[in-house]
C-alpha cells in the first residue's frame, strides 16, 4: 500500500496537479502553498502527519511526500531531504521554475523542466510510473493548463485555459487556510467541470458562462438560491461543524473566530442563529481588521471599541487588532487573537 502526502502551489498549475493526483492515487492527503515561508511551515506541517499515521498505521505502508509547481531552497531540501530519512518516506519533486535550478543540481528527488508546467510534468510521470490515465481522456485539459501557464499563446487552448487560470485565482468563497480541505474541493470541482467542456464548440465561452451555474451546483444542498445565499448556509456549516477548533473568549461570552471568510453581514449572522449557544462572531483578515457580529448577545460595538479602536452597532461592528501578526496555520491565528484579547481584558 502506499500512501501520498502531495503539496503544491495555489494556482491553477498548483491545483491541475492535484486534479490528477486524486484521480490517480486511493490514499492520499493533499496540502497547498503559496511561496515563501508557507512552504517549510506546510512541509512541517506534512511530516508531524506522517508520524501520527505511522503510529497509528504501523511501518508497513510505503509513504511518499510529492511536492509539485513550487520551487525549494537548497536549505529547505536538506531540512526535508533529513526529515524524510528520519520517518521513513520517499520524496519527489517536480517543478519548472527556474528559481529550484540550485536545489535541482542537488538533490537526486528534485526533478526540474522549465518548458513545461507542473501539471503537464506530473501527467507524464504519472503516466510512467503508476501507467495513469492510458486512454489519455485528461490530455486536453492538461495541454489547456500548460498553454496558459507557460503562455503559448498561439495554443488552440490558450483562451480556454484563460478562462480556467480566472476561474480558479477568482474561487475566494471558501478560505484556504480556514477550510483547506473543502476549499481545495471547491477548485477541483471546477477544473472538473471545466474538462467536460474542454473539447466542445466555443468551449473558451462556454466555460465562462457556466462558471456561476457551475459554483452554485458546488455550495447547493436541498434547495437553490442566490449564489450569495447558498455559499453563506455552505460555510455556516462548516463553522458551526467545526466549532470547537474554532471557539474564542471574551469577558466570559463565547465567540466562534473565522479567518479571511468575508461578507460578515450575511456569514455572521448566519452563524449567530445556528449557533444560539455563542454570543459573537468574529472574522479577522490577514492585515488585522476584524467585522463581528451578534445577535442580542453582546454589545460588540463596545466589543470593538476596547479591544480594536472600533465601534459600530450593537449587533455589528468591526475594528483593528494593533501589532496583528498573520499567519497562514488557522491555530497560531487563533492562539494570537483569543491573547491579545486576554492582555486587553487584564488591562481593564
Amino acid at each position: 500500500m502506499q500512501h501520498i502526502y502531495h503539496l503544491s502551489h495555489i494556482d491553477l498549475d498548483g491545483y491541475g496537479c492535484q486534479y490528477l493526483s486524486q484521480k490517480c492515487f486511493d490514499t492520499i492527503d493533499c496540502y497547498n502553498a503559496n511561496y515563501g515561508p508557507e512552504v517549510p511551515a506546510r512541509l512541517a506541517e506534512i511530516v508531524k502527519k506522517i508520524e501520527q499515521d505511522k503510529f497509528i498505521q504501523g511501518d508497513e505502508t510505503e509513504r511518499l511526500i510529492l511536492i509539485t509547481d513550487l520551487n525549494l531552497t537548497t536549505k529547505e531540501g536538506a531540512w526535508i531531504e533529513k526529515e524524510a530519512v528520519r520517518i521513513g518516506a520517499k520524496l519527489q519533486l517536480l517543478d519548472h521554475h527556474a528559481t529550484g535550478a540550485n536545489a535541482a543540481e542537488r538533490f537526486a528527488w528534485y526533478y526540474l523542466d522549465t518548458k513545461r508546467c507542473a501539471t503537464l510534468i506530473t501527467y507524464e510521470w504519472l503516466q510512467k510510473h503508476y501507467a495513469f490515465d492510458k486512454k489519455n481522456d485528461l490530455s486536453r485539459i492538461v495541454k489547456a493548463i500548460n498553454a496558459i501557464d507557460i503562455w503559448v499563446s498561439d495554443d488552440e487552448l490558450f483562451e480556454f485555459g484563460k478562462v480556467m487560470l480566472g476561474m480558479i485565482s477568482g474561487a475566494r468563497e471558501i478560505g484556504r487556510i480556514l477550510f483547506p480541505a473543502e476549499d481545495r474541493a471547491f477548485k477541483l470541482s471546477m477544473i472538473e467541470a471545466a474538462k467536460n467542456l474542454v473539447d466542445t464548440e466555443d468551449a473558451p465561452i462556454k466555460l465562462d458562462d457556466a462558471l456561476h451555474p457551475t459554483k452554485k451546483a458546488f455550495f447547493k444542498q436541498e434547495k437553490n438560491d442566490t449564489k450569495d445565499n447558498l455559499v453563506a448556509h455552505f460555510v455556516t456549516n462548516l463553522l458551526t461543524k467545526d466549532r470547537q477548533r474554532l471557539t474564542i473568549e471574551y469577558k466570559g461570552h463565547k465567540g466562534i473566530l473565522g479567518y479571511n471568510v468575508g461578507n460578515a453581514s450575511i456569514i455572521g449572522n448566519a452563524s449567530m442563529v445556528a449557533n444560539p449557544d455563542y454570543d459573537f462572531y468574529m472574522d479577522v483578515n490577514f492585515r488585522g481588521n476584524f467585522s463581528l457580529r451578534s445577535n442580542n448577545k453582546l454589545d460588540v460595538s463596545a466589543m470593538a471599541a476596547h479591544i480594536g479602536n472600533g465601534g459600530g452597532h450593537v449587533n455589528a461592528s468591526g475594528g483593528k487588532i494593533e501589532g496583528y501578526k498573520d499567519s497562514f496555520v488557522y491555530a497560531d491565528v487563533r492562539k494570537f487573537v483569543q491573547n491579545y484579547i486576554d492582555e486587553k481584558c487584564k488591562k481593564d
